[in-house]
């Protein structure tokens, strides 16, 4: 892979970068941990910039990012309600569920947007209910936009700073994205418990 990464970047560089993220974000076949590390450590071998590097790569994570805001746009809430009416009985949802859920997103979605751009895999979901909850297209912009540049930011330096030893922070990422996970899952698990326990105490 390191060598597909190479002769792409080589090839098309900024383009390319962005290009991969944007990609990224819709269809995760690469961590954006190795592309922006990798990145960063092209700078210090190649005519790459890092301010370049940084640019392209918050621009091709904004791109994906407003691919699968426009998808949670063709999944709003009426649409859900006929597909509780349909299924909703096989997971206990009725459509009170739905409204709660949207009411929260609309209260507490763009802390959301923001804070989901430094989770593995969530930072690329977290688009879908952002436009399921018809949230400001500017506003998710703006977030998707600040929180993507901050964890582009940093592992682009990241990269440059460790030069060829790039892919040991890539191991680090590894870690940090099971520990991520396993927290995730745990969360899910436990607010599933809880929901299904209050659903039974109505």
């Amino acid at each position: 892979m390191e060598n597909w990464l190479i002769d792409l970047i080589n090839t098309y560089g900024y383009i390319g970068i962005l290009l991969l993220i944007a990609l990224e974000n819709i269809f995760p076949p690469i961590p954006s941990e190795v592309i922006l590390t990798f990145g960063g450590f092209m700078t210090t071998t190649s005519n790459i910039s890092i301010f370049g590097v940084i640019m392209s790569a918050t621009a091709g994570s904004v791109l994906g990012a407003a691919l699968l805001y426009g998808l949670g746009l063709q999944l709003d809430v009426e649409r859900l309600e006929k597909i509780v009416d349909k299924w909703g009985y096989l997971l206990r949802l009725t459509k009170k569920d739905i409204y709660k859920a949207d009411l929260w997103f609309d209260r507490y979605g763009p802390w959301t947007v923001l804070f989901c751009r430094f989770i593995p895999l969530v930072r690329s979901l977290i688009s879908i209910p952002a436009g399921m909850s018809n949230m400001s297209f500017s506003l998710f912009l703006a977030l998707t936009t600040f929180g993507t540049l901050i964890w582009n930011v940093v592992l682009v330096f990241v990269g440059a700073s460790v030069g060829t030893s790039w892919n040991e922070i890539v191991v680090y990422m590894d870690m940090y994205e099971k520990i991520i996970y396993i927290l995730v899952a745990f969360i899910l698990g436990f607010s599933f418990i809880w929901f299904i326990k209050k659903k039974r105490a109505v």
